[in-house]
């Protein structure tokens, strides 16, 4: 692919991946899991873009955590908020509108 395209396809990305982490996190998961877990659906994340993401929509109260010092290394659980369903809620049927929306356009528009 055209690497003049990546930083297109990187901002196309970017919201997207917030959408992913919200809905992957209605269920509790940690970092490194999540990270893994993005990737196997097909979103290249690096773990210096997730973390801080995390962090922030836990600040923002869309995520709420916690931590599990059950095994030998402490891990930090995120989980969405209801806040954060509420979020995931209006992303998803923004995306689906956007979806239908682009999907619609024609091949070959016609021009002015």
């Amino acid at each position: 692919m055209d690497e003049d395209f990546e930083p297109h396809l990187q901002e196309l990305r970017r919201g997207t991946v917030v959408l992913a982490c919200l809905r992957l996190l209605l269920t509790p998961g940690y970092g490194y899991g999540l990270l893994q877990d993005l990737e196997t659906a097909g979103f290249d994340t690096e773990a210096n873009t997730l973390y801080p993401l995390l962090r922030r929509l836990e600040k923002q109260g869309y995520l709420t955590s916690h931590w599990d010092t059950a095994e030998s290394r402490p891990r930090k659980f995120y989980q969405t908020s209801e806040a954060g369903r509420r979020l995931t809620d209006a992303m998803q049927h923004h995306w689906d509108e956007l979806s239908r929306a682009i999907a619609d356009l024609p091949d070959d528009p016609p021009h002015a």
